[in-house]
């Protein structure tokens, strides 16, 4: 194998392409992963995880705040829901990057930054940094995907989220769920280590980037919260899954569309998927019973903010009865998991 061939590259140093960089590399392979940006983990993000990703995925010392309280307020009603453990916590996506990387060039994998993917062709990566040959390709490079497109696989359902860091510490984590006002969409508020990300998601189809930020700032401004000298950071979020492998090309996180189009939630199905695709180009007889299981829980918070974006009226009947469920613990909070 010569120095430019690879037995699996990877385009996209996000949490997917880093998982499944590490099990393919400490299981032998010869791993490229090519990332775009100059450093890893530069994502617009409120950096929020649940009690399943930082179970599994995320170590203690990355955790930055811990809520075992989440505030949940709706059009009509609001409510405290509480659980002995922490049911979201936040994290810096830079830092979690940095481990990731460490974990997958310590196993052996190759990582390159600045370096952007121009084309592919046949087994052949045109980059910034050289041509490059691979055997299996993965695609894990999030919601404009290269790769995606040269699969010709269209990308219609996208959310957006726009957000804020606020300095200081925010005492609470809020999610806000008013048709009225963000229709599918939800406004949150995550306190992190030094700043608070405030910000809104909406599905596009329901509301564009514009009114949604416009939203945004008006539920800012009734909250007293100030960001006249602030930017905003706005990303898009692809929920638009139509499979993950393609011969041998594989797909990953929002690249295959794995986020969830409810919540944004994207940090864990993406490592979840990630180390499974790594686990079948390993080996093609690999049950990926955590991928079928994330796959069913896309479906189902697919179909349910699809039904919600019927009407006015569908819209404020499921957010109400979502809220009001969670109020009269009907369902636990863990139920609108991903990787749960």
């Amino acid at each position: 194998m010569t120095s430019d061939h690879f037995n699996t590259i990877i385009i996209g140093a996000g949490p997917g392409g880093l998982s499944a960089a590490k099990v393919l590399a400490e299981n032998g392979r010869k791993v490229l992963v090519c990332e775009r940006n100059t450093r890893i983990g530069t994502k617009v993000c409120a950096g929020g995880i649940t009690l399943t990703g930082q179970n599994q995925a995320v170590p203690r010392h990355l955790i930055e705040q811990e809520f075992p309280q989440q505030h949940v307020s709706s059009g009509w009603q609001q409510t405290i829901i509480r659980n002995r453990k922490p049911i979201v916590s936040t994290i810096n996506r830079e830092a979690l990057g940095g481990w990731m990387a460490k974990q997958a060039r310590d196993a052996g994998a190759v990582i390159k930054t600045g370096c952007r993917v121009r084309s592919i062709h046949g087994k052949t990566v045109q980059t910034d940094a050289g041509t490059y040959q691979f055997d299996t390709l993965i695609g894990a490079d999030g919601a404009t995907s290269l790769v995606r497109r040269y699969l010709n696989l269209p990308t219609e359902l996208i959310g957006t989220g726009i957000h804020y860091h606020i300095p200081g510490v925010l005492p609470e984590m809020v999610w806000h769920l008013d048709a009225t006002v963000f229709n599918t969409g939800y406004a949150w508020i995550f306190p992190q280590a030094n700043r608070t990300s405030v910000g809104a998601y909406s599905f596009r189809a329901d509301m564009g980037p514009k009114v949604l930020k416009e939203k945004l700032h008006q539920w800012m401004d009734g909250r007293g919260i100030n960001y006249a000298s602030l930017s905003p950071k706005a990303g898009n979020i692809s929920f638009d899954y139509r499979g993950y492998q393609f011969d041998n090309i594989y797909l990953v996180g929002e690249a295959a569309g794995l986020a969830s189009g409810l919540t944004g939630e994207g940090i864990l199905p993406a490592i979840i998927s990630g180390e499974e695709i790594a686990n079948i180009i390993l080996n093609p007889s690999h049950t990926p019973s955590k991928l079928a299981r994330l796959i069913k829980n896309h479906s189902r918070h697919t179909k349910i903010l699809l039904l919600s974006g019927k009407s006015n009226f569908h819209c404020r009947v499921i957010m109400e009865s979502l809220v009001l469920a969670l109020r009269l613990k009907l369902i636990p909070f863990s139920a609108l998991e991903m990787g749960n």
